[in-house]
């Protein structure tokens, strides 16, 4: 399995929930892709965000914090 190395707008969901668990209920808290209840999750960070009416510079909010997220979930 590779590492997801950095979260952009065009990540696939699937990618970004496969390296990054916590991503689930992060997403899930601002109501893009209800992963737990069995929505579909194809498609990537940014179809999903502009489906729920998300503009790009909340886009690019989310792709900074998920980054952060990742990079903490690291092992040292």
């Amino acid at each position: 399995m590779d590492k997801l190395v950095l979260i952009s707008a065009d990540t696939a969901i699937e990618d970004l929930v496969e390296h990054l668990p916590a991503s689930i209920s992060y997403l899930s808290d601002r109501g893009i892709r209800c992963i737990r209840c069995g929505e579909p999750v194809w498609g990537t960070l940014r179809t999903a965000a502009l489906e729920k009416g998300f503009s790009e510079a909340e886009l690019k909010g989310f792709v900074d914090d998920l980054n952060g997220m990742l990079e903490k979930a690291r092992p040292l």
